[in-house]
């Protein structure tokens, strides 16, 4: 079964490809992350990483998830692919992949693909009815409003320095322009 959340976000794709593969981050640009650590890293978002986060229920209640995945970026495409190595979700495969609609919007497609744990009987059930809609995806739909924030974030701020960078009219003009002589 797949399972797929999505979100336009107001930033260039490389911006949002970017921020999204830094998952060292994510614990301090999404607040329901409770840990992000690189078991073995060979590169920018590559390597077995190790992922704690917090399944937000009504008020107060929350749950802990983990899991242990095979991290691998590809800039070119762009994408974030994981395999998951560890935990419940052992063998789920998930892929970011990043649209590029305009120079400043990005369609971001999130997918996780998995049959659900090896349960006698009960483990496609799971999947479908309890791990994939209310903790996989919840979770999963927050990641993506929190890199959506910080993308923004960050194309607003580059906008901004670009905007404060260019000449304006007044500028530009010769030192001597618009006086009477």
């Amino acid at each position: 079964m797949t399972l797929t959340d999505t979100r336009l976000i107001r930033a260039p794709a490389d911006v949002c490809f970017r921020i999204a593969a830094d998952v060292e981050r994510w614990p301090e640009i999404l607040g329901h992350y409770r840990w992000v650590r690189f078991r073995e890293k060979r590169g920018f978002g590559t390597g077995r990483v190790e992922m704690a986060a917090w399944r937000h229920f009504a008020g107060p209640i929350r749950y802990p998830t983990w899991w242990v995945s095979e991290m691998l970026v590809d800039a070119d495409e762009p994408a974030v692919h994981y395999r998951h190595v560890e935990g419940i979700t052992r063998g789920m495969i998930v892929k970011w992949a990043f649209e590029s609609i305009a120079d400043d919007t990005t369609f971001v497609v999130l997918t996780h693909k998995w049959d659900g744990p090896p349960w006698p009987l009960i483990g496609g059930f799971a999947w479908r009815r309890v791990i994939g809609p209310h903790f996989v995806s919840a979770i999963a739909q927050r990641t993506l409003a929190g890199v959506a924030a910080e993308a923004e974030r960050m194309a607003e701020k580059a906008e901004s320095a670009a905007g404060a960078a260019e000449p304006t009219a007044q500028q530009t003009e010769h030192p001597h322009a618009g006086r009477a002589r």
